[in-house]
């Protein structure tokens, strides 16, 4: 890309794919900030097939096909999307069937037969990841037939991107989430795929977040009306690691709350934390821009909330979390993380259950279900935060919190009192402008991307309130009943 004088305003799309929506954004980058807006939004609904839940892929791409149209012309594209997932192309470049999520079930067991293999102190010696059973190392030794077949392997972003652009590339911080990468080499993990039978010619050359990533290709620049030769970047393309480049802080001693579907919990460091106790405390070292770490740990997140609104048929959340608000504190708690949580299904029914299976009384309706939720939530920040501080060593004075929880002004005062820190809210759209800002720093327009967040976003701030020795005890309640 050439570099443009940094007083020429300049208009990025940001392609920022969700678990349940897609977008595409656009975002013009000026001297005094930025101004997001949305191009078009698009639904992404996984399909339950022949007893496995895949991603419609091909419907996804052409939600950003006509984003892109929507879009009109732009100075680049970035996509960004969750992590872990990926398509297999075979010899001929054509996809090996479509991706599969990484809520299916066919992991079952497979991570506990390559901690076996392994051990699980060498794999965190290598990869630095939490263990998670949907990690892509064990999607990958879940399907051999499909493995066996496959020439290449592209994270979801790059699957886009390559069908987009005819390139091929993996970027790092999307990598950095397969259990298959050196995050002290910053490359492929070649001898431990080699030792788990993983062949490692599948996986591409590594790509940073704003190195070119190749021009629309001529059919899709007439498909999308775009000028031919407009450029892709690659951004930070695991959607977290765009969302950290966005968080608005000031000084380092921050952490940081991507609060969506899952919420991503942790603080930004200059260097992997790979010692016994982080392993024992299940933090994970992923990519992030500039070659940093995100030292984080996955909480389940939104994703219960957003479950109980479907059983209970959708309710006006507002309501809801106002009369949540007013309900008794500390009712019933439940461990957010607890593996009864992670399919979708029936999850009040599970709340219940949960609160049952430990002794509690259950909530008796919707607002004090919800109460449970998110009181729920709001200590497993607290203690990740706490354990993310004590084990880097990174001081924490504030919590950031960006993404779609944001607005949830209940979880957010839940937040700074449970922790005892000050909550600051914002941005709500952090991954797509992460995205767009990694693009527009590529072309020379943007220095630091985070004072020019804070000079263009609305940042509502919470001050812990309230009694703190009520969120000890429940800390302590909590963890008796999820031991």
């Amino acid at each position: 890309m050439t570099a443009r004088s940094p007083a020429a305003p300049a208009t990025f799309a940001a392609v920022d794919l969700g678990a349940s929506s897609g977008r595409v954004m656009t975002a013009r980058v000026h001297p005094g900030g930025v101004e997001l807006s949305e191009a078009h939004r698009f639904a992404n609904r996984p399909v339950r097939a022949g007893g496995t839940l895949h991603w419609d892929i091909l419907s996804l791409y052409q939600g950003v096909l006509d984003g892109l149209r929507a879009a009109g012309p732009v100075d680049s594209i970035g996509i960004d999307s969750w992590a872990v997932d990926y398509g297999l192309l075979d010899a001929s470049g054509r996809l090996i069937g479509n991706p599969v999520h990484y809520r299916d079930e066919r992991t079952s067991g497979v991570m506990e037969r390559v901690v076996d293999q392994v051990g699980a102190a060498s794999l965190y010696g290598v990869s630095g990841l939490q263990f998670l059973p949907f990690n892509t190392v064990y999607q990958l030794l879940a399907d051999p037939a499909a493995l066996e077949r496959a020439e290449t392997l592209l994270m979801i972003p790059d699957l886009l991107t390559h069908w987009l652009t005819g390139s091929i590339g993996a970027e790092t911080t999307n990598a950095s989430t397969t259990g298959l990468y050196d995050v002290r080499a910053g490359d492929w993990a070649r001898p431990l795929m080699d030792r788990l039978g993983v062949p490692s010619g599948i996986f591409p050359a590594l790509r940073a977040p704003g190195a070119p990533a190749g021009t629309l290709r001529p059919d899709v620049a007439a498909e999308t009306a775009a000028p031919g030769g407009t450029p892709v970047v690659a951004v930070a393309s695991h959607d977290t690691a765009s969302a950290v480049a966005a968080v608005p802080a000031a000084t380092p001693e921050f952490a940081y709350i991507s609060s969506g579907t899952w919420s991503l919990v942790g603080v930004e460091l200059p260097a992997p934390v790979l010692s016994e106790e982080s392993r024992l405390a299940n933090f994970t070292n992923e990519g992030g821009l500039d070659g940093t770490t995100r030292y984080l740990r996955n909480v389940m997140g939104l994703w219960i909330l957003s479950e109980c609104l479907r059983a209970w048929d959708h309710p006006a959340l507002p309501g809801l979390l106002d009369a949540a608000g007013r309900a008794r504190p500390f009712g019933a708690l439940v461990d957010p993380d607890d593996p009864a949580f992670l399919p979708p299904g029936d999850m009040p029914g599970r709340v219940a259950a949960y609160c049952e299976r430990t002794g509690q009384r259950p909530p008796s309706g919707p607002p004090e279900v919800v109460r449970c939720v998110l009181e729920s939530l709001a200590l497993a920040y607290r203690r990740t935060v706490r354990d993310a501080a004590r084990l880097s060593g990174q001081a924490v004075k504030v919590i950031h919190i960006v993404g779609g929880g944001a607005r949830n002004a209940l979880l957010c005062q839940m937040t700074a009192d449970a922790t005892g820190l000050p909550v600051h809210a914002g941005p709500v759209e952090a991954a797509a402008l992460g995205n767009a800002l990694v693009q527009a720093r590529a072309l020379g327009l943007v220095g630091d991307i985070r004072e020019l967040v804070r000079r263009s976003e609305p940042i509502v701030a919470y001050e812990p309130r309230g009694d703190q020795t009520a969120w000890d005890t429940a800390a302590t309640r909590l963890a008796t009943t999820s031991t």
